[in-house]
């Protein structure tokens, strides 16, 4: 497995692997969730014009897995990562948000932010293991606030969620 930028032909293999990576979500409960329809080719295709969308591929160089970051108040905020659950439990997530962090200390960010599902036991708990902690969201930044208001706008917020941070 190698990390590479997303390039325009992987766009709607990723709209798939997000689609998939849904799937659990039927299994806590939260079939909404499953049901979101992907991100836009559009807005995929601005993160990958911007440098910021990466793949993890197998050998034949088919993406598994993907991240998108945007720089929010001075740190990389992961927007999207997912991992296609054929390929899950094997650290491809981990690896790509590790790549984010490598990435993000070279341009200079300070942390990676995210914001996440507390109750569901493949965000919070396992970012967590990643070395990111919840913001308490009276410490939240400008950016975060934001975010997390949108978030609440689209009905995301039926189950609870937290933004975290991961100091680089």
């Amino acid at each position: 497995m190698r990390i590479r930028p997303a390039t325009a032909a992987d766009l709607p293999v990723l709209q798939d692997i997000e689609i998939a990576a849904g799937e659990p979500f039927r299994t806590v409960g939260m079939s909404d969730i499953a049901d979101d329809e992907p991100l836009p080719i559009e807005s995929l295709d601005a993160y990958r014009s911007m440098g910021r969308a990466w793949v993890a591929v197998d050998t034949d160089d088919a993406p598994l897995a993907y991240l998108i970051d945007e720089d929010v108040d001075g740190t990389a905020h992961i927007a999207q990562v997912s991992v296609h659950p054929k390929a899950a439990r094997q650290g491809i997530g981990r690896r790509l948000i590790d790549h984010a962090a490598a990435r993000a200390r070279t341009t200079g960010l300070r942390a990676l932010t995210l914001t996440t599902f507390t109750e569901v036991p493949w965000n919070a708990p396992y970012y967590e293991r990643l070395g990111f902690h919840r913001i308490p969201d009276e410490t939240l930044t400008p950016g975060l606030r934001k975010i997390r208001a949108h978030e609440a706008e689209i009905g995301l917020d039926r189950w609870p969620r937290t933004a975290m941070r991961r100091n680089l």
